[in-house]
């Protein structure tokens, strides 16, 4: 499988784009990869890059985008941070990834028993991972149930798997609320912006 050029990328759209990562979790999970020579497509992508998604994705070492999605140099921008959530920074880069590299799809993906979520669930507080967690507790709060308080904290597994998921979704609506420019492309309909969840127990990925 050769790298991405120019008019391979010009030629995808977000429905391919997101038919590609779909096709590629699931050669994923069948232990089915393609075929690749990684060397090739370091010299196809020595004198530039197109890729033609962008994954915002936790920075779990079990969660790689490129090998969930089995997807080979230079078919991907990978935003990794714990939590997967967007700041300026993030944004700015999801920016220049759409924008101006041409990537077609952008996904927000979380993962089943997520580290920095399970933190933010037990209001977690530890040096600079305070700002981090600072940033995941609103969407503990935005999951209502369960009630019961000694119920809502890392030991709750199905609790923090909603967290998770949830956190998914209020990241792509700060994408959509705090980026003028992501939010007119998807709505022009040269990018998409849809959400995910990673099992680590099976490999498998949801859209949403």
């Amino acid at each position: 499988m050769k790298a991405h050029t120019k008019e391979t990328q010009a030629a995808m759209t977000p429905q391919s784009a997101l038919a590609a990562l779909k096709d590629g979790n699931t050669r994923f999970v069948n232990g089915a990869m393609a075929s690749r020579d990684l060397q090739d497509q370091v010299g196809d992508t020595a004198s530039g890059q197109y890729p033609f998604a962008t994954v915002l994705h936790c920075i779990d070492s079990r969660v790689s985008s490129e090998l969930l999605f089995d997807q080979g140099i230079g078919d991907v921008f990978s935003i990794r941070i714990a939590g997967n959530f967007v700041n300026d920074d993030i944004l700015g880069s999801m920016e220049f990834a759409c924008k101006l590299a041409g990537t077609k799809l952008l996904v927000v993906l979380g993962h089943t028993a997520c580290g920095a979520v399970k933190g933010a669930c037990d209001h977690a507080r530890l040096g600079n991972l305070t700002t981090l967690i600072n940033k995941l507790e609103p969407a503990v709060e935005a999951v209502t149930e369960p009630t019961d308080s000694s119920q809502r904290n890392s030991g709750n597994i199905d609790f923090v798997n909603e967290v998770a998921k949830k956190n998914v979704h209020m990241t792509m609506d700060n994408i959509r609320t705090n980026s003028p420019i992501l939010k007119e492309m998807e709505d022009e309909g040269s990018i998409a912006i849809v959400g995910g969840m990673y099992d680590i127990a099976t490999g498998k990925v949801e859209f949403y």
